[in-house]
């Protein structure tokens, strides 16, 4: 029988507009009058004046290692030295036959200088180890570095830093390719647990309404295993249900020679209803705070001007190889000079292969009308676009001036002509697409937010990047939707009926409030796949 959505508004590839959707089959039959659509039986699903959206599609998340760390010690609900502690005691308690105590989610902001130490997770004598919330640090105590043989004449990893005191000892933090050092020793999940977390984490999606995602790091990482074989094994039973691109992680102590296993690693893929593997990862710096973000001029108070992981001549012949044999690639890029590095990598792809850049940080100004210029899709986390703790107090220090008002530079990217996704990088932020919309829209902290107390959260973070609702929308679902080649992500006839309903219309709310619209249902294929109670 059709199914019949009526009495709101819809958000169509032509705006907003008070009309009915007709779903046959699980495909979009029509869109248009109600009056024109109700001559035949069908299920009718009642707007009660919220909007009806495509399914949000996010174009840059960890959901694998976001469900594993659901299930582990979670700190990422809690803020603060005092409730991490609590947290982490707590986990201890419930779990006394684990070897390790392993999980995630801390922010830097609640240390002095974005540093924990070793001492203050000595009260357990079992090894800890913690993954920052933006998967570029971990917070170690002494019985993991013993564990791991780590000592004061230990060496930094090329592409990492094992934080050390005055005296030279290690304080506890290992940044980037330092996590490997303890993070490869804790226990392995198993593929069970994998599957479990995929699982997991696609129930919490889709109460978010995103009914599909661009896997950001498909590969071993930071002390993760790979999840290729994982979604393999959802997308072969059946039990993957959203539409999955998966990102092939570069290994970045490789060269050219690993193209032929990704070519592979692709081909593994080929035929499955759910799941691609047709994008390259390639993290071409890290981050502000711990000053790996790749820039042009020295960090202000430190100097330095971080890490370039992969070489920039290099990097030109990497990717012009993976062009050739019909990859995407899919940067990370922080830094102002990381950022034009990757645009310098991509002047002579063919932009079929619809190439994206993901985080944006800083960009320098003359770099902005390159990403219109090369066919390259501008990948936005909009939700680190605000006055949060770790933005005034660890990154604005740091970058100093003109830099800081580099950042984020939504607006001018569009003035330009550029084509926009968006995502979360969840679990390092919240998954919620309207909360993301809300800051691109803002640039103020959504007022559910952890952070919103923090005394500048409400004010605007450089306002003159502000884009509008309905740009924002369209990068969360027909933008995302280009970017994986997803036959979703708008509501016009044909498409498939991946929808969301809305509880109420957020282009009729004042711009403050659109944080506060929630999901009520989402439908994958014209079936429904979340209901909120």
């Amino acid at each position: 029988m059709d199914i019949l959505f009526r009495g709101g508004r819809v958000f169509t590839p032509r705006g907003v507009a008070a009309q009915a959707v007709l779903v046959r089959d699980g495909v979009i039959a029509a869109v248009g009058a109600e009056s024109d659509l109700a001559r035949r039986p069908h299920e009718t699903v009642d707007l009660n004046g919220g909007l009806l959206t495509p399914g949000f599609i996010d174009a840059h998340m960890h959901p694998v290692q976001a469900g594993l760390e659901r299930a582990k010690c979670d700190l990422s609900e809690v803020f603060g030295l005092d409730a991490y502690i609590e947290k982490i005691a707590d986990y201890a308690a419930k779990n006394l036959d684990k070897e390790w105590i392993d999980g995630g989610g801390w922010d830097m902001s609640a240390f002095p200088g974005g540093l924990p130490h070793r001492e203050q997770l000595d009260f357990l004598d079992r090894p800890v180890y913690l993954i920052q919330r933006d998967h570029h640090a971990a917070w170690v105590n002494t019985a993991a570095l013993a564990r791991a043989g780590i000592t004061r004449d230990t060496p930094d990893p090329a592409d990492g830093r094992i934080e050390r005191d005055a005296a030279g000892e290690p304080t506890g933090v290992l940044h980037e390719g330092a996590m490997d050092l303890v993070g490869l020793l804790t226990p392995r999940p198993t593929a069970q647990d994998l599957l479990d977390a995929l699982a997991d984490a696609e129930r919490h999606l889709f109460s978010l309404g995103i009914t599909g995602w661009q896997d950001a790091i498909v590969g071993s990482y930071a002390g993760s295993d790979d999840q290729l074989p994982t979604y393999l094994a959802a997308a072969r039973s059946g039990k993957l249900r959203a539409r999955v691109v998966g990102a092939l992680w570069w290994d970045r102590t490789r060269g050219a020679e690993q193209i032929e296993d990704l070519v592979a690693r692709r081909a593994s893929a080929e035929g499955l209803d759910r799941f691609s593997a047709t994008s390259v990862k390639i993290m071409q710096d890290g981050i502000t705070e711990n000053f790996t973000a790749a820039t042009l001029e020295p960090y202000c108070l430190c100097g330095g001007t971080g890490l370039s992981y992969v070489d920039p001549g290099k990097l030109r012949e990497y990717v012009a190889e993976l062009d050739r044999h019909g990859f995407q690639v899919h940067f990370h890029a922080i830094g102002e000079r990381a950022v034009r590095e990757a645009l310098n990598s991509l002047e002579h792809a063919d932009p079929a292969n619809r190439h994206h850049i993901a985080h944006l940080q800083i960009i320098e100004p003359s770099d902005v009308p390159r990403f219109a210029a090369l066919g390259v899709t501008a990948n936005l986390q909009p939700l680190w676009a605000t006055h949060h703790a770790q933005m005034d107090e660890l990154t604005l220090p740091y970058l100093g001036e003109p830099r800081s008002s580099w950042q984020y530079p939504f607006a001018d990217l569009l003035a330009h002509g550029t084509r926009f996704c968006a995502g979360s990088d969840w679990p390092v932020s919240n998954a919620d697409p309207l909360q993301g919309m809300h800051v691109a829209v803002n640039r103020t902290e959504p007022g559910s937010s952890v952070h919103a107390g923090y005394p500048t959260a409400q004010t605007p973070f450089l306002p003159g990047q502000r884009i509008d609702l309905a740009t924002a929308m369209t990068a969360y679902t027909a933008g995302s939707a280009w970017i994986n080649r997803s036959p979703a992500g708008a509501i016009e006839p044909g498409r498939p009926a991946d929808l969301v309903v809305l509880d109420r219309d957020p282009f009729e709310l004042p711009p403050g409030d659109i944080w506060t619209t929630r999901v009520r249902m989402t439908f994958v294929n014209g079936e429904p796949v979340h209901e909120r109670p």
